[in-house]
């Protein structure tokens, strides 16, 4: 490959350049910083430069997210300590996952093959009800189906499926998950 020769072809970020300017330089440090542990404040500057968020998400410190604008977050989301989210293209987070500390979200690979090392951004989905255990990496393209859970520290460059637990690396299923209907009712009658 041949780095010097290598360029962004038609991907930009996103956002015009005083947007980013403002979120590197302001509002990246105030999501990110351990000296603000409100996540109202945060899901609030978040929200400023272009995040689409729902009601009740936690957002703890040190959360890093490369453009905001490409970020949507539905309702009752908890996103853990010093999590990544590498989003060149969407990242799309339904109701009540749980993205626990350390996680890595990245959405962009290189072409090996091509001479200029060229970039491949692709979107990530995690799907309502999923949890993605502490310092887990998901890979550009990735599906996370309804559900499902990717457990401590495993890996994953292909999708999941719905209500199926996975580990390792790569990702290998281990089990059925409970149906989350199933669950619900159960809580339900407990109550």
């Amino acid at each position: 490959m041949r780095l010097n020769n290598y360029t962004l072809s038609n991907y930009t970020p996103g956002a015009p350049y005083p947007q980013q300017f403002l979120w590197y330089f302001i509002g990246s440090p105030l999501v990110e910083s351990y000296w603000l542990p409100i996540s109202s404040i945060k899901v609030w500057i978040l929200r400023l430069f272009g995040a689409t968020i729902g009601n009740g998400v936690r957002i703890k410190t040190g959360v890093r997210i490369k453009f905001p604008w490409r970020l949507i977050i539905g309702d009752y989301v908890w996103i853990g300590e010093d999590t990544w989210i590498d989003n060149l293209a969407p990242v799309v987070i339904e109701n009540h996952v749980c993205v626990s500390q350390g996680v890595y979200l990245c959405t962009g690979n290189h072409d090996w093959n091509h001479p200029n090392f060229q970039l491949i951004p692709a979107s990530i989905h995690i799907q309502e009800s999923s949890w993605i255990a502490a310092k887990s990496v998901i890979g550009p393209g990735v599906t996370i189906g309804r559900g499902a859970v990717l457990t401590l520290g495993s890996v994953t460059g292909r999708s999941l499926e719905a209500n199926i637990i996975y580990s390792g690396n790569p990702a290998q299923p281990i089990k059925k998950r409970a149906e989350l209907e199933d669950v619900i009712s159960r809580t339900a009658k407990n109550e």
